[in-house]
């Protein structure tokens, strides 16, 4: 079954290398860390549309596609707007192009970036009325009433980005999902010596060579440690629950990350602009799940809407070749990993009455993942499909393959590609 009218494909792009928390990257905004990637990708090809997310907001811009696109001095006349779904923006930007493609669009250039190094400070509703009034009526008074303002007038990023209907960060909902699901530190701790490892050795055996542009600042991803072990991760304490009951550690999770990723969405016609070798896969069909957290857990969507996108192609785990699944959290892949292949699970909380059989774990990010490349929530949908992209062409023709990512508000967003 084909969902689209027009075949539809994605095809990789470049990426900015991904920066820690306050190092090499954080003196940029979202913009200025996207244009320099933007004029890369644009050297390859000029896009019909664009389109371009970022997670945390700013009130310097509203429109942060278009904002990127003329900061980096290219064709004013290509229309340029934004997208946001937490950690899927760029994944549904890809969604959203693919579902444009038609009456001459047949390139799109899609993407995102984060700067977490430098979540903006806003304030509070009663007192942004408040100054707001005085600079109407008394500028100085206003001015005066500025130093005045308390934490109590601030919105501050103390909890990391918390969900803001529970007020819980997504590793406290994590943290309870991973007891309920019973995901213990040694196998979160062991998936993420494993991404480690696997990142390390993509860059050293030059997988990311042309996924990744240098910047002045930094020309490797910062995350990525040859250095870690089993028992360097199994030293460090609980990141959230610490009680005594925690088993979610900053070695286990994704890192505070900067940077910017990018991928192309393409009719035929479009791959023909592109330049000779670029890698590409169909893209066969797409999910986009959203489940109650206070039941199912806030980054489980996953695993609901796996299986109803498999069941429509009447495919098996092992019918897909390549798993490019986003690694919030080493126990977010465990536990989604565990519903589908819990029995009934599939059949009873996601409607789907369909033997998948057992699931092939060798074939899941084997280039590494987010718990050690990194995690800027814009942009991590656009790294996982380029890779993914890249990834499958090692593959048989006709190879599919699955790239899911996981997001706050409890959703999911999963794309079904195929090898030409």
């Amino acid at each position: 079954m084909q969902r689209f009218a027009l075949k539809t494909f994605i095809a990789s792009g470049l990426r900015t290398p991904f920066g820690r928390g306050g190092g090499a990257l954080a003196d940029h905004d979202a913009i200025s860390l996207s244009v320099p990637l933007v004029q890369a990708m644009a050297e390859k090809a000029r896009p019909d549309l664009f389109i371009w997310g970022t997670v945390i907001p700013s009130l310097g811009w509203s429109n942060i596609g278009r904002e990127i696109w003329l900061d980096a001095k290219l064709d004013p006349t290509v229309p340029a707007f934004s997208a946001v779904l937490a950690c899927s923006t760029s994944m549904v930007a890809a969604f959203a192009a693919a579902g444009l493609l038609g009456g001459g669009t047949d390139l799109v250039m899609v993407g995102g970036a984060e700067v977490m190094s430098n979540p903006p400070i806003g304030l509070k509703l009663e007192a942004s009325k408040r100054i707001v009034k005085l600079f109407r009526t008394n500028p100085g008074e206003a001015l005066a009433a500025l130093q005045t303002l308390t934490p109590d007038d601030l919105v501050l990023p103390v909890k990391g980005w918390a969900n803001r209907i529970t007020g819980r960060t997504m590793g406290d909902h994590m943290e309870e999902t991973a007891q309920i699901w019973e995901i213990g530190r040694a196998a979160q701790d062991d998936w993420a010596l494993k991404s480690h490892q696997r990142a390390v050795a993509g860059w050293d055996n030059g997988f990311f060579d042309d996924l990744v542009i240098a910047l002045p600042e930094i020309t490797r991803d910062a995350n990525p440690r040859a250095d870690t072990s089993a028992e360097k991760l199994a030293s460090l304490p609980a990141a959230f629950d610490k009680s005594g009951k925690g088993s979610l550690s900053a070695g286990n999770s994704s890192p505070i990350t900067d940077g910017a990723a990018a991928c192309w969405v393409a009719t035929e016609a479009g791959l023909a602009k592109l330049p000779a070798g670029t890698f590409h896969a169909e893209l066969i069909d797409h999910e986009i799940a959203a489940v109650d957290h206070g039941i199912d857990g806030l980054l489980m969507a996953p695993s609901f809407a796996i299986p109803r996108l498999l069941a429509r192609h009447g495919l098996r785990y092992e019918d897909i070749a390549l798993w490019e699944i986003h690694e919030a959290f080493a126990a977010q892949v465990l536990a989604n990993v565990a519903a589908l292949e819990k029995p009934g699970w599939t059949r009873d909380r996601a409607g789907v009455d369909f033997d998948f059989g057992p699931f092939p774990w060798d074939r899941v990010n084997p280039n590494g993942g987010s718990v050690a490349i990194g995690h800027p929530f814009a942009a991590t949908g656009a790294r996982d499909l380029s890779q993914a992209v890249k990834e499958l062409w090692a593959k048989p023709s006709g190879s599919f393959a699955v790239v899911s990512v996981c997001a706050d508000g409890g959703h999911g967003t999963i794309a079904l590609l195929r090898r030409p």
